[in-house]
């Protein structure tokens, strides 16, 4: 029977303490002055810099439609926009909405890139390994999705990617391979 007494107490105490809240509760919002703010949070800054800012902007990035060619979808990105921050975005993939309604990404999912730069038109983006492992087809239109991203930052000459340094031969959708790949190799694979 006492055990019985114990749990009733516990039932009671439980039912009494659900029914009060350790944060008081108010029906409207309350306003929260700006100098209680901490940290400059509501600056127009960043806090800790000397009036430091970022700009964002909208960047095209290639992903793989439902019909398996390449679409362009928007991206935001820091203003200016460079190849590195712009791959950034093309890596992480297609967003949950995108992948609902059947888009996808040709790159690996454990794509790291080393270093990705401009220099006279052409993007050089360094992989810390070879695409070569991934099918020929998913790797056609990866390359694709990787050149025509760089276009849209100044790799206007086309792209090379390189594995530590070392020049990779890249599979073009006619067949062929080139060191140096450009937008115009991969319009075959645009959708439209």
């Amino acid at each position: 029977m006492t055990r019985a007494r114990v749990l009733a107490a516990l039932l009671l105490a439980s039912v009494l303490l659900s029914s009060c809240t350790l944060v008081p509760t108010s029906r409207t919002p309350s306003r929260i002055s700006p100098a209680a703010v901490p940290l400059g949070l509501l600056g127009k800054t960043i806090p800790g810099t000397a009036n430091g800012h970022v700009i964002f902007i909208t960047q095209p990035v290639y992903i793989v439609d439902a019909t398996g060619h390449l679409a362009p979808s928007s991206r935001i990105v820091p203003s200016p926009p460079t190849l590195s921050s712009v791959l950034r975005e093309l890596i992480l993939g297609p967003t949950d909405i995108e992948v609902g309604t059947g888009y996808t990404s040709a790159l690996p999912n454990n794509l790291v890139v080393t270093q990705a730069t401009i220099d006279k038109g052409v993007g050089i983006i360094d992989l810390t390994r070879s695409l070569a492992s991934i099918p020929r087809q998913q790797l056609v239109l990866a390359v694709g999705q990787l050149t025509l991203t760089a276009f849209g930052v100044g790799a206007v000459r086309g792209i090379r990617i390189t594995v530590n340094g070392v020049p990779e031969k890249l599979p073009l959708p006619n067949g062929k391979t080139a060191q140096l790949v450009t937008v115009a190799d991969f319009q075959s694979l645009l959708n439209g």
